[in-house]
């Protein structure tokens, strides 16, 4: 009977531990989730899909990306925050377009291109020098012909796509980041990794009640 009363009794305490470990979780996850939010609206992606997933395409989409990817980060040099960013963008969607089916067609292609600003889902992604969690982030998405290949991802403002890892937290400060939102990306902040699954975790319980 006590061996029986001993192990009902670990039960409780590992049940307890466990819905205490879940609370902690849930409630990490809420508060990434308002830090992801936060720095959506500091940022715009750059998000390039190319026509299909052929050695050949997949290497033009590349070459798209550098054109596109040059001429925004010089449009966004003296950009002071993302509100000022998307206006600026905006505005340039069709010379955007232009460089992008120029590129196209001087590598060979008649595929058409559209380049557009729109929010879109992102997963938690890693870069040279820092790491953005999953959610939905304004997006300067460039399509090339069926835009069902392989795609490309990075951020266009802050220009952090073109700075070295090291050259990041002044970039992100620049912009507006906070110093907790910069130690969050840039992985100085302990506990990110669960930090980013937690907010993963969340988006995907708003997907399933939305």
């Amino acid at each position: 009977m006590k061996t029986a009363a001993k192990s009902a009794n670990r039960l409780k305490v590992m049940e307890i531990v466990l819905l205490i470990g879940l609370a902690v979780f849930l409630a990490s996850g809420a508060l990434a989730l308002r830090a992801q939010d936060a720095l959506a609206d500091k940022v715009v992606r750059l998000h390039v899909l190319a026509n299909s997933d052929s050695e050949e395409d997949q290497a033009l989409k590349l070459r798209v990306r550098d054109t596109v990817l040059e001429r925004a980060t010089e449009l966004l040099r003296e950009v002071a925050d993302r509100e000022e960013a998307e206006v600026l963008l905006q505005g340039r969607l069709l010379e955007l377009e232009r460089l992008a089916g120029e590129t196209v067609a001087a590598n060979g292609y008649d595929y058409p291109v559209t380049v557009e600003l729109a929010d879109a889902e992102f997963p938690t992604k890693e870069y040279d020098g820092f790491t953005l969690p999953a959610g939905r982030y304004l997006s300067l998405r460039v399509l090339i012909g069926e835009a069902a290949g392989q795609n490309w991802w990075c951020v266009v403002f802050p220009p952090l796509c073109t700075a070295a890892s090291a050259d990041v937290p002044a970039s992100a400060l620049a912009a507006g980041f906070s110093e907790e939102e910069i130690g969050l990306i840039t992985e100085e902040n302990e506990g990110y990794v669960l930090k980013f699954k937690a907010v993963e975790f969340w988006e995907e319980l708003q997907r399933k009640w939305n």
